[in-house]
C-alpha cells in the first residue's frame, strides 16, 4: 500500500511504522475516551431531565402568590393564606378564579404529595368544612389523575395540579376539565414499586394473614413463608424494607393502622400486584421424559429435592388444578434454583420431544413464596397461581377469576 513516501511500492522504515501505529492508537484511544465521556454526559442529562423533585406546601403557596398556577383559559389570583371557616377551621389559601366577566372564590387545600391517602384526606377535609355561599372548595396537588378529576367533579370539588391538569366548576358560571398531562413530580414513595419482585412479598403476606400487631410480626411472617430463606439460606427481608413497603401501602389506602396493621382493600392489592407482576427470571430450563406415572413423579421429585437440599415448587400454572377446575396439560413444570443438579438425579432422558417434566431454574424468591405442601408435594400459593394465570391468555384470566373470588371471600369471612 502506498503511504505517500517514494513510490507506491516503497516500504517505510520499521521504526517509523511502529511510531505511526502508536500515534494512531493514541488518537483512537483518545477518541474512544471522548465517546465514552459523551455517553456518560448524555446519560446523566437524561436522568436529570426525567427527575422532578417533590414540592412543598410552601412552594405551592409561593406559586399561587407569583401567579404561576393556572388552568387556561382561567386566571387564578391569591387573595389570602390560611383563611378560617366554619368552626375556626383553617385551610391553606383563598383564591379568586376569573374568566372573561365571571369570577368565583375558592377555599383551597394544598397537598405536597400525590398519593391516594393525601387525595382522600384533602377531599374529606373540604367535604366537612362549612364554606360561605359565595365560596367553592378546591384542591391543589402536584398531580391529579383523570379518575381523581372525575371523582372531584362528581363531588362538586374543583382541583388543579402543578402538571397542567385540572377541573374547575361553578354552576352557570364556568366549567373547565383538562387532563392528559404527565406527572412532572417524583413520587415520595421510598421504593420504586412495592408491588413487584421481592418487595411484593409484604403485600402478598397481607393476603394470607389480613392483620398484624407490629411491623416485626410482618417481617417474621414474610421470612417464614419465603422458601429460599427457610430452606436455602437466602438473606431474610430487612425490617427497613418492610417499613418502606408498608408506607406506600398506607399511602395507597390498601393498608390501615388502628392499633393493628390491617388490610383494607384486598381487591385493590390484587389489582396492583397483577399489574406489576413479572414472571420469575429464568437462568436455565431443562425438559425430560420420565418413565413414571401418576403421583410417582411427584414422590421422586420430593425425595430428590430433599436429598440434594434443593427447594422446589410447582409453577403457578401446574398448581392451578389444586385451586380451580382448570384442566392441566401433560407436562409438569417446577421451579428449582439448581435445575441441572436436579435433572441429573432423576430417572429418564432429557429431551424436548414429548417431555412430561420441565424444570425452570430461578432464584426469584417470589416464585417460592408461601408455597403449600399437600399430598407430599410443594405447590404454588393460590396468589402465585392467580398472578401467573392473569399474565396468560383470555382462558387463563377467566380461570384466575375463580381464585380471585376465593381470596376475596376468605378476606370477607375473616372480618369481625
Amino acid at each position: 500500500m502506498w503511504t505517500g513516501h517514494g513510490t507506491p511500492d516503497a516500504q517505510l522504515p520499521s521504526p517509523f511504522v511502529d511510531q505511526l501505529i502508536d500515534n494512531n492508537s493514541l488518537i483512537l484511544g483518545r477518541r474512544n475516551c471522548f465517546d465514552i465521556f459523551l455517553m456518560c454526559v448524555i446519560f446523566l442529562f437524561r436522568k436529570m431531565s426525567d427527575y422532578r423533585k417533590t414540592t412543598t406546601q410552601a412552594e405551592i403557596i409561593n406559586r399561587l402568590r407569583n401567579g404561576e398556577i393556572s388552568l387556561g383559559p382561567l386566571s387564578i389570583r391569591l387573595l389570602e393564606t390560611e383563611p378560617r371557616f366554619g368552626d375556626d377551621r383553617s385551610l391553606d389559601a383563598l383564591v379568586e378564579v376569573s374568566w372573561q366577566d365571571g369570577k368565583a372564590k375558592f377555599a383551597v387545600e394544598c397537598k405536597s404529595i400525590s398519593t391516594p391517602k393525601a387525595f382522600q384526606a384533602a377531599t374529606n377535609l373540604l367535604k366537612t368544612t362549612a364554606l360561605p355561599k359565595d365560596c367553592w372548595p378546591m384542591i391543589i396537588m402536584p398531580f391529579l389523575s383523570e379518575d381523581q378529576l372525575q371523582e372531584l367533579e362528581r363531588a362538586g370539588i374543583s382541583g388543579i395540579d402543578l402538571s397542567g391538569n385540572g377541573v374547575v366548576s361553578v354552576p352557570n358560571r364556568m366549567a373547565v376539565f383538562r387532563t392528559g398531562r404527565r406527572n412532572q413530580f417524583s413520587t415520595s414513595a421510598p421504593i420504586k414499586n412495592v408491588y413487584q419482585r421481592n418487595t411484593s412479598m409484604v403485600g402478598r403476606v397481607l393476603l394470607a394473614c389480613f392483620s398484624f400487631k407490629t411491623v416485626q410480626e410482618i417481617r417474621a411472617e414474610v421470612n417464614r413463608r419465603n422458601l429460599l430463606v427457610s430452606r436455602w439460606s437466602r438473606t431474610p427481608m430487612s425490617l427497613a424494607t418492610v417499613s418502606k413497603a408498608l408506607k406506600t401501602l398506607e399511602d395507597d389506602l390498601i393498608v390501615g393502622r388502628d392499633g393493628q396493621i390491617r388490610l383494607l382493600q384486598p381487591d385493590k392489592l390484587l389489582e396492583k400486584l397483577s399489574q406489576s407482576f413479572a414472571p420469575p427470571q429464568l437462568t436455565a430450563r431443562g425438559r425430560m421424559k420420565v418413565s413414571l406415572e401418576g403421583t410417582a413423579i411427584y414422590e421422586i421429585l420430593r425425595r430428590r429435592s430433599e436429598e440434594s437440599n434443593l427447594p422446589i415448587v410447582a409453577t403457578g400454572i401446574t398448581s392451578a388444578v389444586r385451586y380451580t377446575v382448570m384442566q392441566r396439560g401433560g407436562m409438569i413444570s417446577i421451579y428449582c434454583p439448581r435445575a441441572k443438579t436436579l435433572l441429573e438425579s432423576l430417572p429418564g432422558n432429557q429431551t424436548d420431544r414429548f417431555p412430561d417434566l420441565e424444570i425452570l431454574e430461578t432464584a426469584d424468591e417470589t416464585a417460592y413464596f408461601d408455597a403449600r405442601q399437600e399430598d407430599s408435594f410443594i405447590w404454588a400459593s393460590p396468589l402465585q397461581v392467580y398472578l401467573e394465570l392473569m399474565a396468560g391468555d383470555k382462558r387463563d384470566q377467566e380461570t384466575a377469576a375463580q381464585i380471585k373470588d376465593d381470596l376475596l371471600r376468605s378476606f370477607k369471612e375473616a372480618q369481625p
